[in-house]
């Protein structure tokens, strides 16, 4: 794609990555055959193409507007389009340059920009979070129906982390939602890598990934949390951790990126690239351990929803199927399995009526060979989903843990002989 950037926008300091992704892509519209919301609206704008085209005239000098601006909110930044695309263009990188600039020059209507500074303040703060969540947990019951589904239910933890006790080591981070919304997730993965012989290590001081902040138009603050991660974090890669774990792929998707987004960074740039090379979605922990060790009873037959995060940012799609079918579990087929359930970090609160048609799509999808159970592995999948259906939606390695038998009791085939 030919490209002649402004004067202005090659005094951007990201003017060269921009144009080298511009140049990148053919204009060939395979990405547009994959893009959820384009497959919705059937707008050339609403799709990956057309929203390169906005950004392209955007740094060429055009007029910046609010339609503009639009366009590239309803993008869900799934990254289906990346797995599609046959010239490999980073259509994501390329859209938050675009939305950091056009967030400059486009004064958004004061209620959106005071959504964006409440979620900006609130999600990040696993306190604030925590007690703001409780505080909505009461009063859901005489809530209408649609504010209803967006509050989940109190979720127990269903038991207490093992103290760490093997020689190999692994950190994992809490995050900030997901201690409240799912608090059962973490240990869970906990107590099933304790099985295996590997603990987890406490950081208490490492919380949110800090993608809330950098995709809702405040880089720095996020680029603040990944570093205080890294400074949290360090102490234990220096003494011998082996991995930093995630057990919500849309976090793990923003850490593998550390060492990217902080390459300028002189002071982080090196510990950014190790974090980041160290960062394992909880399901590639498993993939090379023997998982005998586990004795796990008969599981429930299960639909997978693979996050957009783990399938197209990770590139890890069909890495949990295939372990929980190694596991001895019965998954049933989901159709158009690649397209995004709408959760989307914060898009399900900035753009409701797209994510919840995408979720109802995405349930019928799941639901169609009537499973008993519909797995996922990041919190806002599972926090959207179980919005919409009354089929339990759960994070995988919970499952897992539950159906782990207790430490000398018997297995089933020891149980016959």
């Amino acid at each position: 794609m030919q490209t002649k950037l402004s004067d202005y926008a090659r005094s951007l300091p990201r003017a060269d990555q921009a144009e080298s992704i511009l140049r990148s892509c053919v204009h060939c519209g395979f990405c547009n055959a994959t893009c959820p919301t384009y497959q919705i609206l059937g707008d050339e704008l609403d799709g990956p193409r057309g929203r390169i085209y906005l950004i392209k005239s955007l740094l060429e000098g055009a007029d910046a507007s609010e339609k503009t601006q639009q366009h590239l909110d309803r993008c869900l930044t799934c990254r289906n389009c990346e797995t599609t695309c046959p010239s490999g263009v980073e259509y994501h990188t390329l859209l938050d340059i675009g939305r950091q600039e056009i967030e400059q020059r486009v004064r958004r209507p004061l209620l959106q920009r005071l959504l964006r500074r409440t979620l900006r303040l609130v999600l990040p703060r696993r306190r604030l979070f925590a007690g703001l969540l409780q505080i909505g947990q009461m009063v859901r019951p005489f809530m209408p129906l649609k504010l209803r589904s967006l509050i989940p239910a109190v979720r127990a933890n269903s038991g207490k982390r093992p103290k760490p006790q093997h020689a190999r080591r692994m950190l994992m981070l809490e995050g900030c939602v997901q201690p409240s919304l799912s608090p059962n997730t973490n240990a869970a993965a906990a107590r099933v890598l304790d099985r295996l012989g590997i603990s987890v290590i406490n950081t208490p001081t490492a919380g949110c990934c800090g993608a809330i902040e950098y995709h809702l138009n405040d880089p720095e603050a996020g680029l603040a949390r990944a570093r205080k991660n890294i400074d949290s974090w360090w102490p234990a890669i220096e003494a011998g951790a082996e991995a930093i774990i995630q057990t919500a792929s849309g976090c793990g998707a923003f850490v593998k990126e550390y060492g990217q987004l902080l390459s300028g960074d002189p002071h982080y740039a090196d510990r950014a690239k190790r974090v980041s090379n160290m960062t394992l979605d909880i399901s590639e922990a498993l993939q090379s351990e023997s998982l005998d060790e586990l004795q796990l009873r008969p599981l429930p037959k299960a639909a997978f929803h693979c996050p957009c995060t783990l399938q197209h940012a990770q590139r890890l799609g069909g890495q949990v199927e295939k372990l929980l079918i190694r596991l001895g579990m019965t998954l049933s087929f989901v159709p158009e399995s690649h397209l995004c359930c709408g959760s989307a970090g914060t898009y399900s609160i900035t753009e409701p009526q797209l994510a919840r048609t995408l979720r109802d799509n995405k349930i019928r999808a799941l639901e169609s060979s009537r499973p008993d159970i519909i797995l996922t592995a990041n919190m806002g999948c599972q926090t959207h989903l179980a919005g919409g259906t009354r089929t339990p939606v759960r994070h995988w390695i919970e499952i897992i843990d539950e159906h782990m038998q207790n430490q000398g009791e018997p297995s089933e085939h020891q149980a016959h002989t």
